[in-house]
């Protein structure tokens, strides 16, 4: 299975141009970005919300 990360609002990006061998590798990226960020301090309103989804094939 194959897998890619899109965003909410429909933009294309360096992150949503890449596909994945697995969930995890995915995964991954995304806590590499979001990872650091606490809660109280994430400014949700300017950061795209992603989503990981299985590629139908």
């Amino acid at each position: 299975m194959k897998y890619r990360i899109t965003r909410h609002d429909g933009e294309e990006d360096e992150i949503t141009a890449q596909e994945f061998e697995n969930y995890d590798d995915a995964y991954e990226l995304l806590e590499e970005i979001y990872g650091a960020t606490c809660c109280s301090d994430a400014d949700y309103e300017e950061r795209p919300y992603y989503e990981i989804f299985e590629l139908k094939g």
